[in-house]
């Protein structure tokens, strides 16, 4: 009987590992159990998908901000959104297909009540984008 998908994934993890299969599942298990692991994800290709467009949009306000995640979260093209110290209050990673969609980002940010600026900065290259390892 051929693995499954996931059979195939524990054998692949326990093999870099250096445990069985097995193993490697009650592992993850744990680990999930403890909330180490929060998610399970596959690393796709953003240009694939048509959003080849990266920039980190620092997000000024006179207000805090730090209630303001939902309207952040309703803005589907920001992938991740973090409150920061400095001269910016949040920090948004955005991908869009083109640098007009970009454009029409940084106004839906706008109407975001607080708002009252943004800096953007687009990425030209991505050299490596690291997961968190729990051997650091």
């Amino acid at each position: 009987m051929p693995k499954s998908g996931s059979e195939k994934a524990y054998t692949a993890l326990g093999r870099a590992v250096g445990l069985s299969a097995g193993a490697a599942h009650e592992r993850v298990r744990k680990f999930r159990k403890r909330g180490v692991i929060r998610r399970t994800t596959v690393d796709v290709d953003p240009a694939a998908l048509g959003r080849g467009v990266l920039a980190f949009v620092m997000v000024e306000s006179s207000a805090w901000m730090g209630d303001a995640a939902a309207a952040f979260l309703a803005i589907p093209e920001i992938q991740e959104a973090h409150v920061i110290a400095g001269s910016a209050c949040v920090l948004v990673k955005v991908r869009t297909a083109t640098t007009e969609a970009l454009q029409d980002v940084l106004r839906r940010l706008y109407a975001i009540e607080g708002v009252s600026g943004t800096q953007a900065t687009a990425s030209l290259e991505t050299f490596f984008e690291r997961p968190v390892s729990p051997q650091q």
